[in-house]
């Protein structure tokens, strides 16, 4: 039954990663890759606060499969993150490269630190 949950909450995060990433995306013109970083900080802190919600007994290991393995191992990116670095520094946009780098480690352990205080407020 944990690999369906997994496959369940990858089957969403999957098209969700894509078609937000395609719906900021067209909304800016510029070369940073604004899709990827969100989907990254939004899964993170989703993965804070359900990691939280876990550790306080709010939320079952089932709904940690679900959402956290499942929903948020789809949704995030690592690879494309890289990928998309590597592409900047490629191109000569070394500063976005390095931008990208620096701001998606602080806003992600940001990200996580706030859902994982926001768990501890409302269920500890």
């Amino acid at each position: 039954m944990n690999w369906l949950l997994v496959i369940v909450g990858a089957a969403v995060g999957a098209p969700l990663r894509y078609l937000t990433d395609r719906a900021i995306q067209a909304r800016h013109d510029i070369v940073f890759p604004w899709g990827t970083f969100t989907v990254n900080i939004v899964g993170c802190f989703i993965l804070g606060t359900l990691t939280g919600a876990v550790t306080y007994g709010a939320a079952s290991q089932s709904v940690q499969l679900l959402i956290g393995t499942g929903l948020c191992g789809a949704l995030t990116t690592y690879s494309t993150f890289s990928y998309e670095t590597l592409r900047l520094a490629e191109t000569g946009a070394k500063f976005f490269a390095t931008a990208n780098i620096a701001v998606t480690l602080v806003a992600g352990l940001g990200a996580v630190f706030i859902g994982s205080a926001l768990a501890e407020a409302l269920w500890s």
